[in-house]
């Protein structure tokens, strides 16, 4: 199978330039060719040697690429997507990074017709942003969920699947609408709820004179560290996959009021229940390899 030799990648934040990176360490011989809308991005870009060349514009970074990996939030893919459509190479696969597919696959199947489009989810990154957070490693070990539609190229299918696999990462291919289903529950809705407590907590701080920021505990600490992530890139998420989240929401919302039920009716058997449950689950977490049992979660001590 044929790699690609020439690629573009579209937005150079913590994914964007975490993949030029990778690129860099592992496809030496590619040419990478990357643009962001940000010229202060752009020159960093330049300072940091992320690429052979840095375009001002989508269209300019385009040109020739035989690959293009859209790094955008997903509520900016339709637009990038428009203003690359008339400088695509023939033959050129298009694909992006974005934890929403559905959403996705409609819009660059919307301004990229006869363009081969295959989704692509990284299932990885940090609560950093901009092109200082990137690095190398972020895919090595990871999944990579490709999403395309039925009828694509099957040979574009490989290519990118080869692509990722060359990164390090582990490799998947799932229908969109699961995909953003399964999304839904693993990733979006813990991002919705860790939003939701520190900013009740950044609402009682006040009544309680910073003893909330003061004595927060570990629980507390990794919500706040998931609530500092990208607040563009997560509006778009639940803007563009509401109707999973609110599922799920709605799910979660039911269990939640049997808990405060058992909690008011000193049910201790349920709640005694519910948490070995939940352990077991962190458990099987733990022995997929998706994380470490670590005491205190790896954190130093001094």
């Amino acid at each position: 199978m044929l790699p690609f030799a020439r690629v573009s990648i579209i937005g150079m934040g913590l994914i964007g330039s975490s993949l030029a990176r990778a690129v860099r360490a592992r496809l030496p011989t590619v040419r990478l060719s990357v643009t962001d809308a940000d010229s202060a991005v752009r020159a960093r870009v330049i300072d940091l040697d992320l690429a052979d060349d840095v375009a001002d514009s989508p269209g300019a970074a385009v040109i020739d690429a035989d690959f293009v990996i859209l790094c955008v939030p997903v509520g900016a893919m339709a637009g990038v997507a428009a203003s690359i459509a008339a400088d695509l190479s023939p033959g050129c696969v298009v694909s992006d990074v974005g934890s929403v597919k559905g959403q996705v696959l409609a819009d660059l199947t919307a301004a990229l017709p006869g363009i081969a489009i295959v989704p692509a989810h990284p299932v990885a990154g940090t609560e950093k942003s901009g092109p200082d957070a990137g690095f190398a490693s972020l895919f090595a070990g990871r999944w990579c969920i490709l999403t395309p539609a039925a009828g694509t190229d099957p040979v574009a299918i490989e290519r990118v699947r080869d692509f990722w696999t060359r990164l390090g990462a582990t490799v998947e291919t799932m229908d969109a609408a699961h995909h953003d289903l399964v999304l839904a529950v693993t990733s979006h809705l813990p991002h919705l709820i860790a939003y939701s407590i520190v900013g009740t907590a950044s609402d009682m701080e006040a009544v309680t004179r910073s003893e909330v920021i003061k004595y927060s505990a570990g629980g507390f600490r990794d919500f706040t560290r998931i609530a500092a992530s990208d607040p563009v890139m997560w509006r778009d998420v639940f803007l563009s996959n509401k109707d999973a989240v609110l599922d799920v929401l709605q799910r979660f919302t039911e269990d939640l009021t049997a808990l405060q039920r058992a909690i008011r009716w000193g049910d201790g058997d349920a709640l005694e229940a519910l948490f070995t449950r939940t352990r077991d689950v962190r458990r099987t977490i733990v022995d997929a390899g998706q994380d470490t049992d670590d005491a205190d979660f790896g954190r130093p001590h001094d």
